[in-house]
Order: structure tokens, then sequence, then C-alpha cells
């Protein structure tokens, strides 16, 4: 490469503020997922010593990660390590609620146990509970890289900053999009392609509400979409698939779309009729 071209990256490089390690962070959280998940874990433990050295391990490695962007950080690296392991028994109390919705609402799910291995509903809820809470805890950076993550991972885009209560339940779930300032009650249930987004993506409106509040109970099916900081879904209704809304909804509201389907007998060809490419 040219000479200048590399002089200049290596500046981009030195003045670099984040020297965080994508796979570093996700490397991490899979560990805490091992540690909280049984079903998930690549080791087995034979006494509480070898889990309690287990936790401290990662306890360790989240502060060596956290200590590289410390001058980023609203308290030091060694506090905000301390409080994001404190969180993990809520965390964990939430996520097994999670597993335990989708194991109820899913005919399919054979054990609670087989929703966590395996079901990327949960690897999404799972990964967005930490990235919320170093989210809450100002972390930079760090929420956003595993949201990607579990994004790439699973097809599921929730952005760290989104609230959600408990017993959330995701089916399937490819290609839904939860943002960054939506608002979700407890017991809600949301199937693939839907969207929980913003009327407008102006730069201006990065500090308030954008996205809509799902009140608790709420059912939302496949191909849905809900946009707009005031648009409020009321407590136990259900917003049928494709249904495109701005506005808000009262509780025990059932919202439908009524597509316009023609289906026609085609008449019987008169002979076969072959291709050859």
């Amino acid at each position: 490469m040219n000479s200048q071209f590399v002089n200049t990256l290596f500046k981009h490089h030195q003045e670099a503020k984040h020297h965080l390690p994508a796979s570093a962070i996700c490397h991490l959280v899979e560990g805490v997922l091992q540690l909280l998940f049984p079903p998930l874990a690549d080791e087995r433990f034979e006494t509480v010593r070898e889990l309690e050295v287990y936790a401290d391990g990662l306890q360790h490695d989240l502060l060596r990660t956290l200590t590289s962007i410390e001058p980023q950080l609203p308290q030091s690296a060694r506090e905000v390590a301390q409080q994001m392991m404190e969180q993990l028994p809520y965390i964990h109390q939430l996520l097994l609620q999670d597993a335990e919705a989708i194991a109820a609402g899913d005919p399919a799910a054979q054990s609670i146990g087989e929703v966590i291995r395996t079901y990327p509903g949960f690897k999404a809820i799972a990964v967005h509970r930490m990235a919320h809470a170093l989210y809450q805890l100002q972390v930079p950076l760090f929420p956003r890289v595993l949201s990607e993550y579990a994004h790439a991972r699973t097809g599921i885009d929730i952005h760290p900053g989104a609230r959600i209560g408990s017993n959330f339940c995701i089916d399937h779930g490819t290609g839904i999009v939860i943002g960054e300032t939506c608002l979700i009650g407890d017991h809600v249930k949301i199937y693939q392609g839907v969207t929980l987004g913003a009327l407008s993506v102006d730069k201006a409106m990065a500090n308030i509400k954008r996205h809509p509040t799902i009140e608790s109970g709420v059912v939302i099916y496949a191909g849905a979409t809900i946009l707009g900081g005031n648009t409020v879904i009321g407590k136990n209704s259900i917003i049928g698939g494709n249904v495109w809304l701005t506005e808000s909804v009262p509780p025990y509201s059932r919202v439908y779309h009524r597509p316009q389907v023609d289906v026609r007998r085609a008449a019987d060809p008169a002979e076969a009729i072959n291709f050859s490419i």
C-alpha cells in the first residue's frame, strides 16, 4: 500500500477511543450465559468452588475489558464490573420467566431446556437483557456490539435501550426490529417480522421517545408494523398480521388487516407443458 495511506491509517488507529475487540465482548457474554444456564455450558462444575472460580474469572475478564475504555465510563471500571455482576441474579430470574413464556406459548417446545439451548428468540432476549444492563450503566459501544452480535446470530434486532418487561415471548423471531425507546410490558408475545419503530429518523429526535409503547398482555402477529413514540398499544390487545399502525389503540382491542385476495381455478392445460433449460 501507499506509505502515506498507511501512515494515515496508523494515525487513525492511534486516535481511536475504543480499543475494545468485539470478539472479546461476545466471548464474555457467551461465558455468562454458560454460567447462568447449564444447557448452554461447555463444562460441568463438580463443586460449588469450581463455579465460584468460573464466575470470578468472568468478572475479571469484564473488568479487564472495561478498563480499556475506562476514560469513557461514568465511574471506575471496577465499579461498573461489580454492578453488572450484582445484576446477574435478577437477569437470570427474568430469563427463566422468558424461557417459560416461550415454552408455554409454543406447542412445538418440548421443554424449557430445549428453549434455552436452541430457540433464537431466547438467545436474542438473553443477550438483550445483558446489553440493556450495560446500557443503563452508560457503558459506551459494548451494548451495541452485543445487540448486533445477537442480530447476526438470530435475525432479531433489539436496541439495547429498549425496556422490556417480564415473561417476554418471541416466537420464531426472524426479522423483528425493536427500537431504542420502546417500552414493552409484561407477558407480551411477538411473532416474526414485527417492527416497533419510529415515524421519523430525523437526528434531532435522538433524545426523545420515538418508538411505541406496548402494554402488558399484548400479542403482535407476523409482519405487523407499529410506529411512533406517542403510539400506545393498550393492554391485552391483539394486533393481527401485516397491520400498519401509527396511532394508539385502547386496551382489549382487536386490530386486523383485511387483505383482498382473489383465488380462481385456472383451466386445466390441454396437454402437458415441458420446459427445458
